[in-house]
């Protein structure tokens, strides 16, 4: 019988891990650099916790039963994870906090019912107790720094406003909003044709299925809709952050207001970044604003505004590969301490020992005994190994070098 892995879930190589951290390190030096600090949650949660506000769908959760009947379920994503445990175990923090995260996530897709990949690495930010135009500013100015210090160039950033599209679709009767919310997140101009909607409704469906280009053309179409007090004001407080944005030059941006995120808590922006090098758009990360997430697992129900973004370790690695910047062999040893003679043993590991103990950092293996002085050699040439120290039985040792 021959053992594999459970359907969905995969094994990482040492050359695999190695170009993972590669991509994880970058983006956790960005990360400190603007002051975020990580915060690590549990793989398992309840599933009241993972639906609380129907946030997350029940479907896209891979299950656990435990002894005491308890629903759980694994993490599809970490934004509910930390909001729970930001309310419940911070509850005299300051704010702002800013948190950052580089972990594992579980989700059944429509692809993972064929034994497609359900296990995803993602790194992401939650800048939780503030909103406003500076922390939306924030967070997508990070995405820009994090994708720069990957050497990342070919990329843009699809931007919406989740409030101000559920908005729209507060015109359209109640029986008929799912059906037209669901025809433009999947720009099916079919579905808004046929719907029995009076002409001005679909027309103005029509008009939210084109809310997607540039900025200005789009924020001049959406200001052409019948809009309240409430929705003009969403719409200048977006043109005041696109604003900001194209004053900083670090992205191109694609105004989309069509853009419906498949996890329903945002209540502002929401955005993905979209990699355009390939033939094939690729989404690099998303994210987006939820005001109201944190307030569902708070003890008085209090709102604490919050905003993220999840980048996946996958795309980026899929992106990076054709780059040639990711490690392209595991790091060599730099030194193969072997004891001549029983009795130089001790005198092996302390030797090595000596060379760990280094402020920098220095690999050092030990031979473990079994073959003779060639093999050793062909072993060390084989591995790239710089050196050879042979310890003599008085402790004294012969370095041989190799390159």
């Amino acid at each position: 019988m021959v053992y594999q892995p459970a359907a969905g879930a995969r094994d990482l190589l040492p050359l695999d891990v190695e170009k993972k951290r590669w991509i994880e390190d970058r983006l956790q030096q960005v990360f400190h650099r603007w002051g975020y600090h990580r915060i690590i949650t549990s793989t398992l949660e309840r599933m009241d916790t993972l639906m609380a506000g129907e946030a997350i769908q029940r479907q896209m959760v891979i299950q656990l039963q435990n002894g005491e009947d308890d629903e759980l379920g694994l993490r599809p994503e970490l934004t509910a994870s930390i909001a729970r445990t930001v309310v419940t175990r911070m509850a005299n923090a300051t704010y702002p906090q800013r948190l950052y995260y580089n972990a594992n996530v579980f989700r059944r897709t429509w692809e993972s019912r064929h034994n497609r990949q359900q296990e995803f690495y993602q790194a992401g930010v939650e800048l939780l107790g503030a909103g406003g135009l500076l922390a939306n500013a924030e967070v997508l100015l990070l995405v820009a720094d994090c994708l720069a210090a990957l050497g990342l160039r070919e990329w843009h950033l699809i931007l919406g406003e989740a409030g101000i599209t559920r908005s729209l679709l507060s015109a359209f009767p109640a029986n008929l909003q799912d059906k037209v919310r669901s025809a433009i997140a999947h720009l099916d101009r079919i579905t808004i044709d046929t719907l029995p909607l009076s002409d001005k409704l679909r027309d103005r469906a029509r008009i939210m299925l084109d809310l997607r280009g540039p900025s200005a053309d789009v924020l001049q179409k959406v200001s052409s809709l019948d809009l309240d007090q409430e929705q003009r004001e969403a719409v200048n407080n977006l043109k005041s952050l696109v604003e900001l944005l194209e004053l900083e030059k670090k992205f191109p941006l694609i105004l989309d207001l069509s853009l419906i995120q498949t996890i329903d808590y945002y209540t502002g922006i929401v955005f993905e970044v979209v990699n355009n090098t390939e033939s094939q758009a690729r989404v690099l990360g998303r994210g987006g604003r939820y005001d109201q997430l944190l307030g569902l697992y708070h003890p008085q129900g209090e709102n604490i505004p919050g905003i993220g973004f999840g980048l996946s370790i996958e795309d980026l690695y899929q992106v990076l590969l054709s780059t040639q910047q990711l490690p392209q062999a595991t790091p060599t040893s730099d030194c193969l301490v072997v004891p001549e003679t029983a009795s130089a043993n001790a005198f092996a590991f302390a030797y090595a020992q000596k060379f760990r103990d280094s402020t920098d950092l220095v690999r050092v293996e030990i031979d473990l005994g079994g073959r003779d002085a060639d093999a050793i050699r062909q072993y060390a040439s084989d591995r790239g190994i710089a050196q050879i120290a042979w310890i003599k039985a008085d402790g004294s040792p012969k370095i041989e070098p190799l390159h």
